[in-house]
């Protein structure tokens, strides 16, 4: 059999590879799979016959699990010698990489066939038929397989399938990661190699880490309610090697949420695309793993270039292929990974993923001079590309400066917000009138007339009529039947009113001085996002926001990583933050994390009995931040607001849609009695603390569970609430629960309330649900009122608890609150609800010990006394089983 194109492809003055080769093996056909780390890491499966080695690309590895079937790409023949090779080919060479032999062995057709030449007679035969049925026997793979060409992919595409035998298996075969020749693994190979060559892959990538990467993820409930993390349009690519580059698909985001055989495929607005596009919803019901995907639902063409166009008119298979491109994977198998870095996230996603079928695809990663790989894109016809930090985390419902998207054409999503008739038309309408929101308002951009099939009219009339008003949405009105220096007599047009609910994307050449885009063009619907949503597209600079992002990223990393010259630059010795406002300026705007902050009536006295201003306020919280957040990052926050201080009436505040400033985290929630979708604030960084501050929000109240796993909280609180008690009872209630729970073995954490009260919180990891918790504090409560009954009730309603202090296990219920650790409280003396020792748990103990100008002082000496709240949870299983059997 012909090398002539495996020759063709080497430069042997360059590459190691072997030219030829021949078996001297009489009476058996030999079989080898090499492990490649090339672009992208693979497996070759290899199959002598007449002579030389039929190859297969096996992008996923072998599988000993009958019910899995790995794609198989047939390539083109390589010398018998081959099988020996073990080393690296040179970067820039054909196939690029580290090599080496994972398995070895003979092999032969599964039917009873003697001799060699026989066989390889039969398997020849059958190779051409396009199934071949063969038994290896290797030093890792044993048993019978099947390769079995496919119809309707690839003219090369195959599929590697094992047969159920006594050596099938559910084990990942490729987990045995090691030579059969050198006992090494791929990394070691590398490393060990006398040619001077390294992987562009960052060392996080390499397989040999994913293991342990996923041991040090937190473990974590699967996420319930999901909107993705989003990017910020940029005006120019630029080039980093702390970036990579991905392509920006034309096509619709989509999450994938997997679960025990549940599936759910859903947009970036929590709408369900399950129907919509069902046969990746039904891929995904295949899946053999759990885990939560990122990615982008396109229509290829045959050019490989997504159309999103092809993508809006797609109603079945007969219109095209869909493809769900998987860029990022946000939990896997128990584990939370939003926070690794997005380089080691990738490497999971890259082991875990199944992509057998190539509807279902890896997204393809570039580490690349960032503006070649634009130029690059902008010549394919590419919509633009997506520079990510590599190191950077997953943030929810967050619009990041840590990931970027450059457009190569000028498109917008816009509102529909009426259409044209012109006289003397068949066309059903002849233009769309089209509007996006700036300050709130309704603004008008133009009209777009090209673009629609007669086939889309009459879908889009169909969805307009429901939708018809009287009046124009606009702020002002626009004139329809306005010349232009491009159209100086247009037709006579009718323009009818809708209400502004739908949204479509147009591309258009530039925008006019007036802000109306010049020659648009209809490009498609987008059912996946909300018309209060749209705004028009800026572009910030490219220069502004790569600063910024490496600002933050330096001032985080500022004391993890001192330089050689560290030992000669010393700190001061009083490193504690000061004051981010001064005393004299009664309105001031700073810089918090990158977001600008307006401050104002800085001198109001929130307590004016203590002489504490506002300014006194802002200034607790930015210097306690670093102790405060972490109670309340990825939390929904109930507004507790006191703008006119704290004799003022109070009000809480849940929405902040449309309020919160556009770089806020928010978590989307209904009521009850509306459909209204409604936004929470999530808690995140110093920014969002004084934004809240900023209301008059004098005390911080988070959510007990994160946004990541709403209905899990990350522990159980007893609220001890007196009513005509003593602090010195209060103090000896939280003795009592301690007493109880020292007997169970459970760990506990105690803070005043700041108020009246205490607060007990037990840690549970997230592990339970508010139900579960709320039974563990029930069981608790009821032991500790046994023991103290005198001065203690369980009652809810005050009316009936007749003076005594109560047990408050209720607590423990979804979007429950209570003030958090280190938070100000709108109470007499500005005292702070501050986590204690157990030993400061005493008579003589008071709420006045804690206030908002020693608990700075008391954090830099004692440091955070609450941080194992957030720490390993209890076996509540166990802990209830072991109360049940102590106190009945």
């Amino acid at each position: 059999m012909s090398l002539q194109k495996y020759v063709s492809k080497r430069d042997f003055t360059k590459t190691k590879e072997p030219k030829s080769g021949k078996s001297t093996e009489m009476n058996k056909l030999m079989f080898v799979i090499q492990k490649h780390d090339a672009t992208r890491l693979h497996y070759d499966f290899r199959l002598e016959m007449e002579g030389v080695l039929k190859s297969w690309a096996v992008p996923k590895g072998p599988s000993t699990d009958p019910k899995i079937k790995r794609l198989a790409m047939m390539v083109e023949d390589h010398p018998f010698d081959y099988r020996d090779f073990e080393g690296i080919i040179p970067k820039g060479e054909y196939g690029g990489g580290t090599v080496i032999v994972w398995d070895q062995g003979t092999y032969e057709p599964i039917e009873e066939i003697k001799g060699k030449k026989a066989q390889e007679k039969h398997l020849l035969k059958q190779l051409k038929e396009g199934s071949l049925k063969i038994k290896l026997h290797g030093e890792k793979l044993e048993g019978e397989f099947a390769l079995v060409k496919t119809h309707g992919m690839a003219e090369n595409s195959w599929l590697l399938i094992k047969h159920k035998d006594e050596f099938a298996s559910v084990k990942d075969i490729t987990k045995k990661d090691k030579s059969v020749l050198s006992a090494q693994t791929i990394a070691q190979v590398e490393k060990n190699s006398d040619q001077v060559w390294h992987s562009d892959k960052t060392e996080e990538t390499k397989f040999d880490d994913v293991p342990a990467l996923l041991k040090k993820a937190p473990k974590g409930k699967i996420p319930t309610v999901i909107k993705p993390m989003l990017a910020t349009l940029v005006d120019a690519p630029f080039d980093d090697s702390d970036w990579q580059y991905e392509v920006k698909w034309d096509g619709y985001r989509a999450l994938a949420s997997v679960n025990n055989g549940k599936v759910e495929l859903t947009s970036r607005n929590n709408k369900s695309f399950n129907d919509k596009f069902y046969p990746i919803y039904e891929l995904l019901q295949e899946f053999k793993i759990n885990a939560v995907l990122d990615g982008e639902v396109i229509v290829l063409n045959d050019k490989g270039v997504s159309n999103f166009g092809d993508l809006q008119n797609w109603r079945s298979e007969a219109d095209g292929t869909l493809v769900y491109y998987v860029f990022d994977i946000l939990w896997y198998e128990g584990k939370n990974l939003m926070d690794l870095p997005l380089s080691q996230r990738q490497a999971i996603l890259e082991q875990v993923l199944p992509t057998d079928d190539d509807r279902i695809r890896l997204g393809k990663v570039f580490h690349a001079n960032g503006i070649e790989f634009f130029h690059a894109a902008e010549k394919m016809g590419l919509e633009g590309i997506i520079a990510k930090r590599k190191d950077s985390t997953y943030s929810l419902n967050a619009r990041s400066k840590e990931w970027v998207k450059v457009k190569i054409n000028k498109r917008q999503e816009v509102i529909i917000a009426g259409y044209t008739k012109n006289e003397d038309t068949n066309k059903q309408f002849s233009s769309l009138l089209l509007g996006v929101y700036e300050d709130s308002a309704l603004q008008y951009v133009g009209k777009v007339g090209t673009g629609f099939s007669d086939k889309v009219q009459k879908e889009m009339m169909a969805q307009f009529k429901p939708l018809i008003v009287k009046d124009s949405p606009f702020e002002e009105i626009p004139d329809v039947n306005k010349p232009s220096r491009f159209r100086p007599n247009p037709p006579k047009a009718k323009a009818t009113w809708l209400k502004p609910e739908l949204v479509c994307e147009v591309a258009f050449s530039e925008v006019t001085a007036d802000g109306v885009f010049r020659h648009p063009s209809f490009e498609g619907m987008r059912t996946d996002k909300k018309a209060r949503e749209v705004i028009r597209d800026k572009a910030a600079s490219t220069e502004k926001v790569i600063a910024e992002v490496e600002a933050e990223v330096s001032e985080a990393t500022r004391d993890k990583k001192p330089d050689k010259h560290s030992a000669a630059i010393k700190p001061p010795k009083d490193g504690d933050r000061k004051t981010l406002l001064n005393p004299k300026d009664e309105t001031q705007v700073r810089k918090v994390k990158g977001h600008e902050l307006k401050f104002t009536h800085l001198s109001k006295l929130y307590w004016p009995e203590d002489k504490i201003s506002k300014r006194d306020m802002f200034n607790y919280y930015y210097k306690i931040a670093d102790f405060i957040l972490p109670y309340l990052k990825d939390r929904p926050m109930s507004l507790n607001r006191f703008p006119g201080g704290i004799h003022s009436k109070g009000f809480y505040q849940k929405n902040v849609k449309d309020t919160a400033p556009d770089w806020a985290k928010t978590f989307p929630y209904t009521t009850s009695d509306s459909d209204e979708e409604k936004e929470y604030l999530v808690g995140d960084n110093e920014a969002t603390l004084l934004w809240m501050a900023s209301l008059g929000c004098i005390e911080m109240n988070p959510w007990f569970s994160r946004i990541s796993s709403p209905d899990s909280p990350d522990y159980c609180v007893i609220d001890l609430d007196p009513d005509k008690n003593t602090f010195d009872q209060v103090v000896e209630a939280a003795l009592a629960v301690k007493d109880v729970l020292d007997e169970i073995d459970v760990p506990a954490y105690c803070k005043t309330s700041g108020s009246t009260g205490m607060h007990i919180y037990i840690p549970l990891q997230a592990k339970y649900t508010y139900d579960q918790s709320q039974l563990f504090a029930r069981i608790l409560v009821n032991i500790v009122h046994k023991r103290i009954p005198k001065f203690t009730s369980l009652e809810r309603m005050i009316a009936n608890r007749k003076g005594k202090m109560y047990l408050d296990f209720l607590q423990n219920r979804p979007g429950a609150t209570i003030a958090g650790p280190y938070s100000l409280r709108p109470k007499p003396g500005a005292t702070v609800s501050m986590p204690l020792h157990w030993d400061e748990v005493k008579k003589g103990l008071k709420m006045q010990d804690f206030h908002i100008f020693n608990a700075p002082d008391r954090l830099k000496s004692e440091g955070d006394l609450f941080k194992g709240v957030l720490g390993k949870g209890i076996d509540l299983e166990k802990t209830i089983k072991k109360a049940k059997e102590l106190f009945g």
